[in-house]
């Protein structure tokens, strides 16, 4: 067979993983073959997915959480509403969202039977709460926010949402999966310190460097992953409270190392970085008229007719579209000042 090899990340925009950290990946390769879902047996990574919940607690604001390291946000997300399904009185369950939710939420409630309620964002692309509220009721079981949406790279308004959740007696889950990582070095209220949210999705496999895959799922009290739990008899621990159960330990312990080499001065200067770029970035597609959305986290989307779009896929871009149809560059840790200038040569020859 012939011998494959990675593409690299040098024209990679829109992705919202990236390189991970060479000592993430070594670590990667040596807990290959642990299962942190047999915690029991292989006691190593067991006590290395707490320490690094617990530290995913410190940036998100929480001094003693619970969760798991997942397979990525899609997981966690899922997780999150069946906690919330399973702790609920009611036979006909909805989840309330802003229609910014990732598609994760939608794959969670044909899983789950329950009704996904998404309500339209506000002039700024960010969850209209007033809209929200109108689409909750007593069947209500989950109220979600958004903290770096994939699309835009906005914000809800996480404590109002959270207030909405207390007031329609449903659980509140913040979707941080990319946003996370970035947003402890910005003024934005997203966490639990800020708001009584209940769950939070946190990928370390996005700005944390870790190897993919790497989700996060944290929660407020360890009780509420009870409502997960079911008996495991054949193992020597005797229930599991996570969605699939052989996992690899390889994206515990490289989320571990990364934590410990980037937490929290790499990750602040690199928060610092990926944000001068995005907003370098849109400065220079404005100068040239293109229409810019205002990048408030380090993403950048841009509207690019369709001819520009295929001919920067036709020199090896690696790009993809909003569902609206802007162009979307993620300024990830791999996307530098010099790929960013080369992509705009790029694309004053193809205009």
């Amino acid at each position: 067979m012939q011998q494959a090899t990675p593409q690299d990340f040098s024209r990679v925009l829109s992705s919202m993983c990236t390189e991970p950290h060479p000592d993430a990946r070594a670590a990667a390769e040596r807990f290959l073959a642990t299962n942190p879902g047999d915690p029991a047996t292989y006691e190593t990574v067991a006590d290395i997915e707490r320490s690094v919940v617990e530290t995913l607690g410190e940036l998100a604001g929480l001094e003693e959480p619970a969760g798991y390291v997942t397979s990525g946000g899609s997981e966690a997300n899922i997780q999150a509403l069946r906690i919330a399904r399973n702790r609920a009185d009611t036979d006909d369950p909805n989840v309330v969202a802003p229609e910014s939710a990732h598609f994760s939420f939608h794959k969670a409630a044909g899983v789950l039977g329950l009704e996904l309620r998404t309500a339209p964002l506000d002039d700024d692309l960010r969850a209209n709460v007033t809209a929200m509220a109108e689409l909750a009721d007593a069947d209500t079981v989950a109220v979600v926010g958004v903290a770096g949406s994939t699309e835009y790279g906005r914000v809800d308004p996480i404590p109002a949402i959270a207030t909405l959740a207390e007031e329609a007696g449903a659980l509140c889950h913040v979707d941080a999966a990319w946003g996370g990582f970035h947003l402890p070095f910005t003024d934005h209220e997203w966490n639990f310190a800020h708001a009584p949210i209940d769950t939070m999705t946190i990928d370390p496999h996005k700005l944390g460097r870790a190897v993919v895959p790497a989700g996060g799922l944290l929660a407020r009290k360890g009780e509420l992953l009870d409502a997960l739990a079911v008996e495991t008899p054949y193992l020597e621990s005797r229930s599991q409270a996570t969605l699939t159960g052989t996992r690899s330990g390889a994206g515990v312990a490289s989320a571990r190392v990364a934590l410990d080499a980037l937490w929290p001065d790499g990750y602040r200067e690199q928060a610092a970085r990926g944000q001068a770029n995005a907003d370098w970035l849109a400065t220079e597609l404005e100068a040239r008229d293109y229409s810019v959305v205002d990048p408030e986290l380090p993403l950048v989307a841009v509207d690019v007719p369709g001819g520009e779009f295929d001919a920067l896929r036709g020199r090896g871009w690696r790009i993809s579209r909003t569902g609206t149809n802007e162009l979307r560059v993620v300024c990830m840790p791999h996307v530098t000042r010099e790929v960013l200038e080369s992509f705009l040569d790029d694309l004053d020859r193809v205009r």
